[in-house]
């Protein structure tokens, strides 16, 4: 089976709302459509084939209707809260989710899905893929949910090129280096990670910028940073106010050197 890193859903109560804040320090972000039976809709901004989805709730009725979709029932548990908003799930593409559903079950995980999915985008165009979810008796713990879509990368990449999506950032030609995941336990969480992947992280490290102790994995399209804080500092503030979340996007070849806050989440340019 092969694993990429697919995408970062962020919840926002209003995702058009990141439209004029990416704008403005050079992000081009485009408005993604609707996901009708599941009461959701998002605004994405692409590097590749890699995305961020802002996901919102447009209509809650519908939405508290889902729970197989254990991304829906989180937005609809999470939204509501004061710190509801910010980076919420990993998405990890992969090519065989049938296989991967029977993989971990028979690894004693709790499983939803495969469940099919679908968004009608602004032009009326309408977008298919499948959704495995996965969960452990402990329900603290930020673990990634997956997706095969309809169509194959390359096919996926050629249409996003053709709707003029890719490339029209403007801070330069950025792209994902790694989105950081604040965990409260980093051995118990590399271990789980690795039996769900089947795949070794890297050796872990002290991350200075953040105050925290580190480990990596390498996937295409991104790196997944795990960080367990040594003190004061953003991972410790992000499982105070959160718990366990993605909560930090990196980009590299943005003609910068910095870190800041924006919409609830962390940022990194390089």
């Amino acid at each position: 089976m092969q694993f990429s890193f697919d995408h970062l859903v962020w919840f926002l109560r209003k995702p058009e709302e990141a439209l004029a804040p990416l704008e403005n320090i050079g992000i081009h972000t485009v408005n993604g459509g609707r996901h009708k039976t599941w009461g959701t809709y998002n605004t994405l901004t692409y590097f590749g084939l890699s995305y961020i989805e802002f996901l919102g709730i447009e209509n809650l009725l519908i939405a508290e209707k889902h729970k197989e979709n254990r991304l829906i029932t989180h937005i609809v548990k999470q939204l509501p809260k004061e710190n509801g908003e910010g980076p919420a799930r990993i998405a990890i593409r992969t090519d065989d989710i049938e296989k991967l559903a029977v993989k971990l079950k028979e690894e004693g995980f709790t499983v939803y899905g495969p469940i099919p999915g679908e968004r009608v985008r602004t032009d009326g165009q309408v977008i298919r893929w499948s959704l495995l979810f996965t969960e452990i008796a402990s329900n603290h713990h930020s673990l990634p949910f997956f997706i095969q879509w309809e169509k194959s990368d390359d096919e996926r990449f050629k249409e996003l090129e053709e709707q003029g999506v890719l490339g029209k950032h403007t801070l330069g030609h950025p792209g994902f280096d790694s989105v950081g995941i604040a965990v409260y336990n980093l051995d118990h969480t590399v271990s789980t990670w690795e039996k769900i992947l089947n795949r070794h992280l890297s050796v872990e490290f002290i991350n200075l910028t953040i105050n925290a102790r580190c480990s990596t994995l390498d996937l295409q399209g991104a790196k997944l940073l795990f960080c367990t804080p040594l003190g004061d500092g953003p991972v410790d503030q992000v499982l105070k106010e959160r718990g366990e979340t993605p909560f930090l996007v990196n980009l590299n070849a943005t003609n910068q050197n910095r870190f800041f806050k924006m919409l609830n989440g962390c940022w990194i340019f390089q």
